[in-house]
């Protein structure tokens, strides 16, 4: 994965690997407000288990941390899990070597990884994180420093850290002070750092489930996983005040390799987000195909290096998504539920190439800058008095210009689709509220 890339990844016990001598690994878990409900909700090398049992912190001794994330064990009220790594003694996320965050299935196949090169002069790094959508939870590769270290990393996420240190040696900055020994650990002993091989990185994004299995070499000693309760059925996940619009399913994705006809049956009908990823300097294009079998709505016409976007799809009535893709190298194609696409804050989304972004607040204005040569071109379809869910309503353009700009956009009260549809180039945009 990039910076800003997400995927899903199967709902079980995951072990997340954070590699990277002298960095100190750790995990915040956040409710809806994107604030930890607690002291409990931190997880770091004094406080190695979550209360819940759900997450838990082990040191390989070798610069690797292992979090246990048991996934279907962790709480309701968290919707997001921060992996989080910071420095100390002067050194800064730069001077760290071989940074990366991988999270492993627990037969050992590698669900999600992030090499990590963006370090700058700061000590504290949002590396990852795990957040639910669509009934399943998916991992985003963040890279997010933080120049004012641990402490600002904290109180953005709602630890307290405000107490005078003549007083009381604020917990934050404690979680970066070596653990005494006669700290007591759980009682539950700690689980051996794994023993499979560790896989190569495959040219392409890692796939999503359903997963093939990696074979380990032989012999290999068993991977000890968190042990869950039973598994039970997810519940429904909001998206923000009431994110309801369209159909939610699992995802589908299929990969292949230079031009071919892509369908996807089962679907409910309604809007979807397509994510496709072509590896090549070729022509690569996309359009729906209708029920005459002819080309109908063009989804992707780009003849940009390795294209990578994501893009509004419409799922019809009767009969399935058809797909035309002419591309030259291998491919990706992920169908997502329109729920799963990013919700705008007023943290910053960063990324290239055409995208599906949701709004679900109050009127807002939204912050665009662009660095590509060619067409920007942003539209919004307004939700709030369309009441069919198997179809979008007529959209409205926001921005049709060329070359790097910086815009500033009003938008209505959500909920909006917000779409990209043509960008060349790297972007970046958040709300601002009014």
């Amino acid at each position: 994965m990039i910076k800003g890339e997400n995927s899903f990844v199967p709902s079980v016990a995951l072990r997340i690997a954070v590699r990277g001598g002298g960095v100190d690994a750790m995990a915040l878990l956040l409710m809806d407000g994107g604030t930890v409900g607690g002291d409990g909700d931190v997880v770091f090398h004094g406080a190695p288990m979550h209360p819940s049992g759900a997450i838990r912190l082990t040191d390989a001794g070798d610069g690797t941390a292992w979090l246990d994330v048991a996934l279907t064990t962790v709480e309701e009220r968290i919707t997001r899990v921060l992996v989080v790594g910071s420095t100390d003694n002067g050194t800064t996320m730069r001077d760290v070597a071989g940074l990366s965050v991988e999270a492993f299935a627990p037969d050992g196949t590698s669900v999600a990884r992030y090499d990590v090169t963006e370090g700058g002069p700061e000590t504290a790094m949002v590396l990852a994180e795990l957040y639910r959508r669509a009934g399943g939870w998916k991992f985003r590769a963040v890279g997010q420093g933080y120049a004012n270290g641990l402490a600002g990393l904290a109180t953005d996420h709602g630890v307290d850290v405000a107490r005078p240190v003549a007083a009381q040696v604020p917990q934050v900055v404690q979680m970066l002070a070596p653990v005494p020994q006669s700290v007591p650990l759980p009682a539950q002993p700690a689980p051996p750092a794994p023993t499979f091989a560790l896989p190569q990185q495959p040219p392409m994004a890692p796939p999503v489930a359903p997963l093939a299995p990696v074979a380990p070499p032989a012999p290999v000693a068993p991977v000890a996983p968190v042990v869950p309760p039973a598994p039970v059925a997810p519940e429904p996940v909001a998206y923000g005040p009431a994110w309801s619009y369209g159909p939610v399913f699992a995802p589908y994705t299929q990969s292949g390799r230079d031009n071919d006809v892509i369908t996807v049956s089962g679907l409910p009908p309604g809007p979807v987000v397509v994510h496709l990823e072509v590896r090549g300097d070729g022509y690569t294009g996309l359009a729906v195909l209708d029920w005459k079998n002819k080309e109908k709505d063009y989804l992707v016409n780009s003849t940009e290096e390795d294209f990578r976007g994501r893009v509004l799809a419409t799922v019809p009535r009767r009969g399935n998504l058809r797909l035309r893709l002419e591309a030259e190298g291998p491919w990706r194609v992920e169908v997502s539920p329109l729920a799963a696409a990013h919700v705008l804050t007023e943290g910053e989304v960063e990324s290239r190439g055409p995208d599906v972004l949701l709004h679900t607040g109050g009127v807002a204005d939204l912050a665009i800058q662009y660095g590509g040569d060619d067409n920007l071109i942003v539209n919004i379809y307004e939700l709030a008095r369309h009441d069919d869910h198997t179809a979008l309503p007529e959209d409205e353009n926001l921005v049709n210009e060329i070359g790097e700009r910086r815009e500033t956009v009003p938008l209505p009260e959500g909920p909006l689709v917000v779409q990209f549809e043509a960008a060349d180039g790297p972007w970046r945009a958040r709300l601002k509220r009014v």
